[in-house]
C-alpha cells in the first residue's frame, strides 16, 4: 500500500472536515458569538483565569490533550490488530466523535463560567451524577498519572541520553514564561531562541547522560507533576506547552518530508490474524486508540484549563475542533511510519532497524523514536539524532499530560469535596498530593502496558459521559443535540462492552484483584451515570 497516498488522503480529509463539519457544529449547534464574555475576562485572577493569545492557548491545549495517547495508542493497536482498522477508526472517529466532543465541551464550559464538565453535570443532570462523575474522573486521572509516570521513568532508564533535553526543557520553559510574561520579551525571538537551545540540549544529551534507577525516576517524575500542578499557569504550564507545540510541529513536518522522500510502502500487516492478549478487535480497538480518535481527557482539559484562558468564543473552533484533528493527523502519521519503516520480517537487525516483534518488548517511546529516526534518515538526518528527537517529542507531551492531569485532579477535589467540607480539601497542596500518592501506589503493581487497557476504557467512558452532559445542556437551551447524543450512545456500547470483557475475561481469570476491583468500580459508576443522563435528557425532551 502506498504510504504517501494514504497520508495525503488523510490530510485532505481532515482539512475538509474542519471546514465542513466544524462549521455545522459552530453554527447549527453552538451558535458561537464573540458578544459573550468569556471567564478569562469576567473572573480574571492571574493564576487560573488568564486571557491568552490564541496561538499560545492552542499550544497549551494541544500539548495537554495530545500527551502520549496519539502515539502510544496507534503503536499498540497496530501491533495487535493491524494498520487498516486503526486507520479507519482514526479517520472517522476523530471527526464525528472526537472533534465534536472537544469543541462542545469547551464552549459549554465557557458558557458555564469556566466550570469543569464535572460541575456542569450537577446543573445539567443531577447532584448524584455530579458526585459519581467526579469520583470517576478522579480515578481516571490517577490512571493517567500512573501510566505516563511509569512510561517516563522506563524511558529515562532505557535512554539516559534523553534526560538532559527533557529536564532542560522544563527550566527553559520557566525562563520563557518569566521573560515573555513578566518582562515583555518579544514572543517570536523568544520562540526561536528556545528552539535553538532545545536542539543544543538534544546534542549534549548524547555526551552527558544521567543514569538513575527506575524507582528514583518514578518518584522524581511524580514530584515534578506535583510542583507543576500548583504553579500559576504562566510560569510553566503555558510556556512549556507552547514550546512543546513547536517541537511537535517540527517533528510532524520533518516526518512528512521523510515519508515523501523515503516513499517506503507499508510492509506491515493490514490485519493481524491472531488472538490479541488485550482482547478482540471489538471493542478493544476503540479504547486502545483513544486520543487519536476520541478521548474523555480532552473534555477535562477543555473545561478544566482551556475554558479559563480562552479570550473569545471565536477562538474555540481552531483550538478545540482544530486541535483534535491535528492530533488525529499525528496519530495517522505515527501509524504510517511504524507500519512502513519498521521491519515486519526480522532479518539482520542493526541499530537503525526495529522489528514488529520488538514492539511487544520495548516502551512506546523507543518504538516511536526508532520509527522517526529511520524516517529522517531518508533526508540526511543521522538516525541517533532523529531517534532522540522523537523520544523528546513524546516525553515532552507525557510530562504535559502528567502535570495537567494533576492540576485537573486538584480542581476536582476543590470543586467537589472542598466546596462541601472546606478545610484541608481546599488546600491546593493536599488536593494535588493525595492524587500523586495514589498514582504512585498503583504503579507499584502494574506497568503501563498492563494499565493501558483499563486506562483506555475509563478514558473513553469519560468521553461518553461528557457527551451526555453536553447533550443535556444543549437540551436545556433548546439547541440541536443529536450531533452529540448519537456519538454518546455509540461510545457507551463500546466502553461498557470493554469493561465487561476486561472484568470477566482478563482480570478475573488472572486473579489481578487490583485491576479487577477498579474495572468493576468503573463499570457500576458508568451505568449509574448513563441511566441518570438518559432519564434527564429524555425527560427534558
Amino acid at each position: 500500500m502506498d504510504t504517501i497516498l494514504l497520508l495525503l488522503f488523510g490530510v485532505v480529509w481532515f482539512v475538509f472536515a474542519y471546514i465542513w463539519y466544524g462549521n455545522i457544529i459552530k453554527k447549527k449547534v453552538l451558535n458561537i458569538s464573540n458578544q459573550n464574555i468569556t471567564p478569562s475576562h469576567s473572573k480574571e485572577d492571574g493564576v487560573d483565569f488568564v486571557p491568552t493569545k490564541p496561538t499560545i492557548l492552542f499550544g497549551h491545549h494541544f500539548s495537554s490533550i495530545a500527551g502520549a495517547g496519539p502515539i502510544v495508542g496507534p503503536i499498540i493497536a497496530y501491533a495487535y490488530f493491524g494498520w487498516m482498522p486503526a486507520m479507519l477508526w482514526i479517520l472517522i472517529g476523530s471527526v464525528f466523535m472526537g472533534a465534536v466532543h472537544d469543541y462542545t465541551s469547551l464552549v459549554v464550559s465557557i458558557r458555564s463560567e469556566g466550570k469543569s464538565i464535572v460541575e456542569i453535570a450537577e446543573k445539567s443532570i443531577s447532584l448524584k451524577a455530579r458526585t459519581i462523575f467526579g469520583i470517576f474522573v478522579w480515578f481516571t486521572l490517577i490512571l493517567v498519572q500512573s501510566v505516563f509516570a511509569d512510561l517516563t521513568a522506563k524511558t529515562f532508564v532505557e535512554q539516559p541520553s534523553i534526560v538532559l533535553p527533557t529536564v532542560g526543557l522544563v527550566f527553559l520553559a520557566m525562563s520563557f514564561g518569566y521573560f515573555v510574561y513578566r518582562k515583555g520579551f518579544n514572543l517570536v525571538i523568544a520562540t526561536i531562541i528556545s528552539l535553538i537551545i532545545t536542539a543544543i540540549f538534544i546534542y549534549l544529551g548524547q555526551f552527558y547522560q544521567i543514569v538513575l534507577s527506575y524507582q528514583t525516576w518514578l518518584i522524581i517524575t511524580l514530584i515534578y507533576s506535583f510542583v507543576a500542578a500548583i504553579f500559576p499557569v504562566w510560569i510553566l504550564l503555558q510556556p512549556r506547552d507552547y514550546i512543546s507545540m513547536y517541537i511537535l510541529i517540527i517533528g510532524l513536518l520533518v516526518a512528512f518530508v521523510g515519508i515523501f522522500f523515503s516513499a517506503t510502502p507499508i510492509n506491515g500487516p493490514m490485519f493481524v490474524q491472531s488472538n490479541s492478549p488485550i482482547g478482540p478487535i471489538f471493542p478493544m480497538l476503540f479504547i486502545t486508540i483513544a486520543c487519536g480518535a476520541i478521548s474523555g481527557f480532552h473534555s477535562l482539559v477543555s473545561s478544566g484549563t482551556s475554558s479559563k484562558q480562552i479570550d473569545k468564543e471565536q477562538d474555540a473552533k481552531p483550538i478545540a475542533f482544530g486541535g483534535m484533528l491535528t492530533e488525529a493527523i499525528l496519530a495517522l502519521l505515527v501509524l504510517l511510519m511504524i507500519s512502513s519503516v519498521l521491519i515486519w520480517d526480522p532479518q539482520n537487525l542493526s541499530t537503525s532497524e526495529f522489528t514488529f516483534q520488538n514492539m511487544f518488548k520495548s516502551s512506546a517511546n523507543i518504538v516511536f523514536g526508532a520509527a522517526l529516526g529511520k524516517t529522517l534518515e531518508s533526508i540526511g538526518i543521522p538516525y541517533i539524532f532523529g531517534m532522540q528527537f522523537g523520544i523528546l517529542m513524546l516525553n515532552a507531551f507525557i510530562l504535559t499530560t502528567l502535570d495537567t492531569s494533576a492540576r485537573l485532579n486538584r480542581y476536582i477535589v476543590e470543586e467537589t469535596i472542598g466546596s462541601k467540607l472546606k478545610g484541608i480539601f481546599l488546600n491546593r497542596y493536599f488536593a494535588t498530593g493525595i492524587g500523586i500518592v495514589v498514582a504512585y501506589l498503583l504503579t507499584l503493581g502494574s506497568g503501563y502496558k498492563a494499565l493501558w487497557p483499563i486506562f483506555g476504557t475509563s478514558n473513553q467512558l469519560i468521553a461518553t459521559l461528557a457527551l451526555f452532559v453536553v447533550s443535556s445542556y444543549l437540551f436545556g437551551v433548546k439547541a440541536k443535540t443529536w450531533y452529540t447524543l448519537i456519538p454518546g450512545y455509540i461510545m457507551l456500547v463500546i466502553t461498557i462492552t470493554a469493561l465487561i470483557y476486561q472484568t470477566f475475561w482478563m482480570y478475573l481469570p488472572k486473579s489481578n484483584w487490583i485491576l479487577l476491583g477498579v474495572s468493576i468500580f468503573l463499570l457500576v459508576m458508568a451505568l449509574i451515570i448513563a441511566y441518570e443522563s438518559s432519564v434527564k435528557i429524555f425527560k427534558k425532551r
